[in-house]
């Protein structure tokens, strides 16, 4: 009996034994060579898998159904040769572990998002990734390591054995060449310099009007398109479209030949900004991209810098004196779609006697009562509904019929994965980095858990006394009503992608009750229009959205009419 006793332990032992010798590894290590530095890095250390062959791993990560894998870690004096893992306790999208992710063949890739030290005003020190030209793209950021993607298999057992070398370096971005019509400037911010702690510049794209050389007598009114980072001028062309380009599919559209549509739209603004009885204005894009996102949100905010002073007080004045700008409120719109949209009626509110109006499109949200679909005031948590027994999630977006593509708690994630303290470059990170208060370690206080949606309610009150435009008009309607009056136009589709028409109608609500002075504007919405709908109601998105330069003028027209003051040069910005 005490021999069977002693063979059936020792059998299970063997079993324990064996079974630790079988248990799953998952980690991959990932080095850099030290012929692309030999200084010690800082920055977000990001690896990505993918079963998509058609373009590499780092091209394919979003928050859409088609995303593919990615984890990130951050590393600090990381040195050359020296091997960072990646193990199943990094955080990862859309699966959170790598012990998660179903056995296969996968191609892999890392990348490093290459951080720097700011030394701030506020006197912390802060590790943020610079913008290189590119507009806060990490995929695509000059000065960023990467690796060559390979293939690898994940068996039943895990991951082992597999290393990633990060042997490339992203290139410097050409900046673009001036041309007859297109004029680039940039200005040193002494403001923004101040506050970062380095030398930070403001640049701009200016499209001149026709005649601009022949009539130097003539002084222009500024047209300000707000929105995300440009590279150049978009929407301009003084060719036809390409006759040898390849027409190609549109999956946002639904259309072929999206690109020749494209050219032919800018071909077509080329030939309104030349004839005879359009309006002679100046019109720029501006480039403010910040270390945390492609666009400042053209605001004052605690962890970004006096982005909105150093626009309105020190690049449009130098534009103006460079090109012959009037210089006066009267004279200076403002218009955009989405953030820029948001940035066009923020920047009128906050700068009322500076811009005499402001058309915003699908703008972000302007009412954080509807903070997409949560009210950051009420709501206990962002990512779930409240339930006692059932656990549902928030959606983020959406199509024209409803379908959803993704939740609040994927997106909020896959941010979490690309950077933590609201680095990850992305949309809900960016508004908390305009918004939120500076902590105490430099960076903005979360709003939310990022990992559990908790919501933070002394935050949102920051938020609300700050930036929440619909409630800063409603306070201080007495003292903005009058420097306000017929300066706000709002547009929105009734289907927008992000639910930011919600916001919009409690704007609505807000404007239409305005007395003593009514506020004298519109707020149109596009019949089940998507983002991000501007305000023709004959036209789809996505020929509308290649019109802005032109679609706002009659009424920038009928406003100077009725509102320039006395003795204001209307005419000799008008010559044929």
């Amino acid at each position: 009996m005490k021999k069977q006793i002693f063979a059936i332990v020792l059998l299970f032992g063997l079993l324990v034994s064996c079974e630790k010798v079988v248990k799953p590894v998952h980690d991959i290590k990932v080095i850099f060579d030290e012929s692309l530095s030999d200084t010690l890095l800082d920055g977000r250390l990001l690896l990505m898998l993918s079963t998509d062959d058609s373009d590499e791993p780092r091209f394919q990560i979003n928050d859409g159904l088609n995303t593919q894998i990615i984890f990130g870690v951050n590393v600090n004096d990381w040195a050359p040769n020296t091997p960072i893992t990646i193990d199943a306790s990094v955080f990862g999208y859309p699966y959170s572990s790598l012990k998660e992710i179903p056995p296969g063949e996968y191609n892999v890739q890392a990348l490093l998002n290459v951080y720097e030290t700011f030394n701030l005003a506020t006197g912390q020190t802060v590790k943020l990734p610079m913008d290189n030209g590119e507009g806060q793209q990490w995929q695509r950021s000059p000065g960023n390591l990467y690796s060559t993607p390979f293939k690898i298999r994940i068996a039943s057992n895990g991951i082992q054995n597999v290393s990633v070398t990060l042997d490339q370096e992203i290139p410097p971005i050409e900046e673009p060449k001036d041309t007859e019509w297109i004029k680039h400037i940039k200005v040193k911010s002494e403001k923004l310099s101040e506050f970062w702690g380095r030398d930070t510049y403001l640049g701009a794209h200016v499209l001149l009007p026709k005649g601009f050389d022949e009539h130097p007598e003539a002084k222009y009114p500024l047209m300000v398109f707000h929105g995300h980072f440009p590279s150049d001028f978009g929407g301009f062309r003084t060719t036809p479209p390409d006759p040898k380009m390849k027409p190609e599919f549109s999956e946002r559209f639904n259309l072929e030949g999206y690109n020749v549509i494209e050219q032919q739209e800018a071909y077509d603004f080329y030939k309104r900004w030349n004839e005879p009885d359009f309006p002679r204005f100046i019109i720029i894009e501006i480039q403010h991209p910040t270390p945390y996102y492609d666009d400042s949100y053209a605001v004052n905010s605690a962890s970004q810098g006096p982005y909105g002073d150093a626009i309105t007080y020190e690049l449009i004045p130098e534009i103006e004196k460079q090109f012959r700008g009037m210089g006066e409120g009267w004279s200076r719109f403002l218009y955009g779609g989405s953030t820029g949209g948001w940035e066009a009626l923020a920047v009128q509110v906050n700068y009322p006697e500076e811009y005499n109006g402001c058309f915003a499109a699908c703008p972000d949200p302007i009412d954080f009562r509807a903070y997409a679909l949560t009210n950051i005031y009420d709501d206990e948590n962002a990512y779930y509904y409240p339930s006692a027994h059932k656990k549902l999630e928030v959606p983020s977006h959406r199509n024209y019929l409803g379908q959803i593509q993704s939740t609040l708690r994927q997106g909020n994630h896959l941010e979490l994965v690309l950077g933590d303290k609201s680095r990850s470059g992305q949309q809900w990170d960016i508004w908390e980095a305009t918004y939120s208060p500076q902590g105490d370690d430099g960076y903005p206080v979360r709003i939310w858990d990022k990992k559990t949606g908790k919501i933070n309610h002394k935050v949102a009150e920051y938020w609300k006394e700050n930036f929440d435009l619909r409630h800063i008009l409603e306070r201080d309607w007495d003292k903005l009503g009058d420097n306000l009056k017929g300066k706000i136009h709002i547009y929105c589709g009734d289907m927008d992608n992000y639910y930011l028409n919600n916001a919009v109608y409690l704007m609505e609500d807000f404007l239409e009750s305005t007395t003593e002075p009514y506020y004298e504007g519109e707020v149109l919405y596009g019949d089940r229009a998507e983002h991000c709908w501007n305000g023709d109601p004959e036209l789809p998105n996505a020929i509308t959205r290649l019109r802005y330069n032109s679609m706002y003028v009659p009424k920038i027209m009928e406003r100077i009419a009725t509102s320039a003051p006395e003795g204001a040069d209307l005419t000799s910005w008008r010559y044929e």
